[in-house]
């Protein structure tokens, strides 16, 4: 059972958890969604569509995996993923050797940006991991244009009893097979689903 930080705790228990994992990241993300995360990333692109000279903005980038979408949709604008793990970052440098693209280390919740920076802003798998979701969203609001558009890419439970059954085993079986093949990294991807409480399911959301 993964027992989870205090709130205070969060940010420092979150850094040190992708620092750890950073340089298998990536193969585990695959492992744990069965490869359906390369397809979840190419419709939150699509629906945030960036003109070819968009300036787009990847929230808790982590190894860069949106960048090279954002870039190849902006070709001729502006692509920076920002996140607050180095090593991360690093891992993923090899991502954006032949597209616009860059990293910049900081916190989704004080984003170095100025306001209404970008025209379009994605994020994946990072709202789970802050501290407030709330400011996460409105630190992306901030720097977000008139009219720019905002994906977020998240895993929430589903609301029928059997499909939530279905997920949970889903996730335990592939927790197993992530740990196999990490090794070393295994006891970092215990209980990555479960790091955080669930995410709110769009439903439960403001509308305002």
């Amino acid at each position: 059972m993964t027992v989870l930080p205090k709130p205070e705790e969060k940010a420092a228990y979150v850094e040190r958890m992708f620092s750890r994992i950073a340089p298998g990241y990536d193969r585990m993300n695959g492992i744990m969604t069965f490869g359906m995360d390369r397809r979840w990333r190419d419709a939150a692109v699509a629906a945030v569509a960036p003109t070819a000279n968009a300036r787009t903005l990847d929230v808790g980038t982590g190894t860069g995996d949106f960048l090279p979408l954002l870039a190849g949709w902006a070709r001729d604008g502006l692509t920076v993923g920002v996140d607050f793990t180095l090593p991360m970052m690093r891992a993923g440098l090899g991502k954006i050797e032949r597209v616009r693209a860059s990293f910049v280390a900081g916190d989704a919740l004080q984003l170095p940006f100025a306001d209404e920076s970008f025209d379009a802003i994605t994020t994946g798998f990072t709202l789970r991991n802050v501290v407030d979701i709330g400011a996460a969203f409105r630190e992306m609001l901030r720097v977000a244009r008139p009219g720019a558009v905002l994906a977020c890419l998240e895993v929430a439970r589903p609301h029928n009893r059997l499909l939530r059954l279905g997920h949970h085993l889903s996730f335990v079986h592939a927790e197993r097979l992530a740990a196999e093949a990490l090794g070393a990294d295994a006891a970092a991807s215990r209980g990555c689903p479960r790091r955080a409480p669930p995410f709110p399911r769009p439903r439960a959301w403001p509308q305002s």
